[in-house]
């Protein structure tokens, strides 16, 4: 048992309309369930209870046991003194107040139908998937429900992602642009060298940046030395010297800390080397004063990828690490790069932005992620297996935020498409 299952009984109406039992504190009516709290404090709100005659207002709390609000330490918190109705689903002790009134506890053992328990069984511990859950019953789902839902989903993935960009904001004392360049380096750096890349980017003062970004071989050799490219002591190429020259001078002049730690090679295809990637942001950076204003306008997705229509410097037409050449291509970003630009960076900073400004911009970054193409990865191919074929970059990010945060942590009671499929079953 758990305590997800009781919020469905009680959330749902599950209990019998009669028959109701709080113990010695007689009979029980339910006038109103209340709104269930997602935070701290009791778990549901202005319910309304009638209990042996008497009209009660106020909040409920669950529990797997009664003895559990001592082990949460409810009796000493005030936020608890407003609880009316304690529901559980074994009564094994009595509870009070602060004030020392006891509360009346319904025992939910009692009333809940042996059909509902066999569908949450079902549901949640006999069947053994190879993916989720739900996935035997998942193509009879209502397919307006799962696409009203995805929707949802994908405003919460953005809510998720605002969360590294508020505390960003945070730090840097209210720098758009300096957050900007963080969130750049991070997905620069893609999975395998995105953290090292955050960790880097955020330890870089970004006037520096702004000081160096008219001359592309200062902010080249800058940004190669901070994000470690530069450490060898033993490398003869030309061109490396002389960006490890051009850092050692930046170093002196801004007094740049010095600092151990390399990125990785190894795993990587080649047009990905962080030697690559670091050239490719470098040049983005080259000659703009404010690319974050730039990309906050009101952009296409065209408009976008011309922003971002950038290659690696010209050595590294003919490289793709330092002193080894290679077959002659521009490295250029690829549109599906950019793609993972606008759905890593550009999108989430734009709805941060929009709610900094007291706007609503849902419908247009909706819009805008609409037109990307959907990722590919074992996920999303799971999800179509099961029949949910994502077709943009919208329901792709909406399934992966499904499989994560519910999914994958058993949460289809607090899913719709869980709570649906025992809904229908009971």
């Amino acid at each position: 048992m758990r305590e997800d299952l009781l919020h469905f009984i009680w959330r749902h109406n599950k209990l019998p309309k009669h028959g109701l039992c709080a113990g010695e504190n007689g009979n029980v009516a339910i006038k109103s369930t209340g709104t269930q709290n997602p935070y701290a404090g009791p778990d549901f709100f202005n319910a309304q209870v009638e209990i042996n005659g008497q009209l009660w207002a106020g909040n409920v709390e669950m529990h797997i046991k009664s003895s559990d609000w001592y082990a949460h330490h409810h009796e000493t918190d005030e936020n608890y003194d407003s609880v009316i109705l304690h529901v559980v689903w074994e009564d094994d002790v009595a509870v009070f107040r602060r004030d020392g009134s006891q509360i009346p506890a319904l025992e939910l053992s009692c009333y809940v139908p042996e059909q509902l328990l066999m569908a949450y069984r079902e549901l949640m511990e006999n069947s053994k998937p190879g993916f989720i859950n739900c996935e035997k019953d998942f193509g009879a789902i209502d397919p307006f429900l799962v696409e009203s839902w995805l929707h949802r989903l994908y405003i919460e993935r953005l809510e998720h992602k605002s969360e590294l960009i508020l505390d960003l904001l945070k730090r840097s004392n209210n720098d758009w642009e300096a957050v900007l360049f963080i969130l750049l380096a991070k997905n620069f750096g893609s999975k395998v060298n995105g953290p090292f890349f955050l960790e880097r980017a955020q330890q870089l003062d970004f006037s520096i940046v702004r000081k160096t970004s008219n001359e592309p071989f200062q902010l080249e050799s800058l940004l190669f030395g901070h994000f470690g490219l530069l450490d060898e002591r033993d490398c003869t190429d030309g061109y490396y010297l002389h960006l490890q020259k051009e850092y050692d001078y930046l170093s002196r002049k801004y007094d740049l800390p010095i600092r151990s730690g390399k990125p990785e090679f190894f795993g990587l295809r080649p047009h990905n080397f962080p030697t690559i990637r670091v050239s490719q942001l470098a040049n983005l950076y080259h000659g703009r004063h404010g690319l974050f204003s730039e990309l906050m306008t009101d952009l296409s997705l065209r408009d976008v990828y011309g922003i971002f229509d950038v290659c690696a410097s010209s050595y590294w037409h003919d490289h793709f690490t330092f002193g080894k050449t290679s077959r002659r291509s521009t490295k250029k970003l690829s549109r599906k790069f950019i793609d993972l630009l606008v759905i890593n960076t550009l999108v989430p900073l734009k709805f941060c932005y929009a709610k900094h400004l007291g706007k609503d911009w849902n419908e247009e970054l909706i819009a805008l992620v609409a037109e990307v193409e959907k990722e590919s990865n074992s996920i999303i191919a799971n999800f179509e297996r099961l029949g949910a074929k994502a077709k943009n970059a919208l329901e792709s990010q909406a399934q992966l935020e499904l499989y994560t945060n519910y999914c994958a942590k058993n949460k289809c009671l607090q899913c719709r498409l869980g709570t649906q499929l025992l809904n229908r079953n009971t």
